[in-house]
């Protein structure tokens, strides 16, 4: 897969402080990635720079193959923040209208791009309502369509998902998918894991200004995972005791165990096997991406107040 964006050695300050602190990273295009980190990570300085609205002090960026240019590439890029960009006054249409001619179609093109996305997420009754009139989630859905209707090759959405029901998040998903495997590039950024579990193929955490994680999403998972495995008999186990594993949890004959240093998952099975127990299944339990993302932060918010009581 060809690289739509290239991060090199980033850094932005603001006064004395280092908001993007020496970070790099690669998206490959049509990929949906996930920016993670908690308020004041980072993430927003970042997406601030690839979208040309702020221009890092040092290092470079590297867009569609070539050097960033922020006068030209910005109609390539399609950016929903997390705050509201609408105007509240103006008709929804005329708006969609508006912001579409803004990113570089005719008024042909852009109405044409605009029936269709309005009639995709059955919003065709809209076209008259003043976006002070719409609630929060039918402002996220046409802030979604003004984003993505000039077909933009990268698509920045921060918190997408912010006020939508159970029904209107899982259209908007549907056409994240849909925009990804059209050839679209995804930056995904929200603080819910289990969406980025969902939807996200590789992420990057930031924390302080500095990347502290990146990868896959399984590879993520794997690389943290702690030996723990659920089982469940047939009957109740004959026996626990072993300096193979230990018990977690157990309900009945359903069981979690973590494997013990120097121990092996089919060492597991022949214990249980040669009590004669009979298995009727056995998983590995991967930790979860809120449980890595609550852990690396923790770790780094500890390194820094130790460096500070040491300095």
């Amino acid at each position: 897969m060809s690289k739509i964006l290239e991060l090199n050695n980033l850094q932005k300050y603001f006064a004395s402080q280092k908001a993007v602190d020496d970070i790099s990273f690669n998206i490959e295009q049509g990929s949906i990635f996930g920016l993670l980190g908690p308020n004041g990570a980072g993430k927003t300085t970042l997406i601030r720079m690839i979208t040309g609205i702020f221009y890092p002090d040092s290092g470079s960026i590297i867009f569609d193959g070539k050097k960033f240019d922020p006068i030209n590439d910005v109609v390539k890029i399609g950016y929903m923040p997390e705050e509201r960009g609408l105007y509240k006054k103006m008709k929804i249409g005329e708006q969609a209208l508006y912001l579409a001619q803004l990113k570089g179609l005719s008024k042909s093109e852009a109405m044409e791009k605009i029936v269709f996305w309005f009639k995709r997420l059955e919003m065709e009754s809209w076209w008259n309502k003043k976006v002070e009139d719409l609630s929060k989630g039918m402002s996220q859905k046409l802030q979604f369509v003004t984003t993505v209707l000039h077909e933009p090759k990268l698509i920045i959405l921060d918190e997408p998902f912010s006020g939508l029901d159970p029904v209107n998040a899982n259209l908007i998903k549907d056409e994240i998918y849909g925009l990804a495997q059209r050839g679209s590039t995804i930056i995904f950024s929200t603080h819910r894991m289990e969406q980025v579990e969902e939807i996200c193929n590789h992420i990057v955490l930031v924390n302080l200004g500095k990347k502290i994680l990146d990868g896959s999403v399984q590879d993520v998972k794997q690389q943290f995972k702690k030996n723990k495995f659920s089982i469940t008999l047939h009957e109740n186990p004959t026996t626990t005791i072993s300096p193979i594993f230990s018990i977690d949890e157990q309900k009945n004959n359903s069981l979690t165990v973590t494997i013990n240093n120097g121990y092996k998952s089919n060492d597991v099975l022949k214990h249980f096997i040669n009590n004669n127990n009979t298995i009727e299944s056995f998983n590995e339990i991967l930790p979860g991406l809120n449980e890595i993302f609550i852990s690396l932060v923790e770790g780094t918010k500890a390194t820094t107040r130790e460096f500070q009581t040491v300095a």
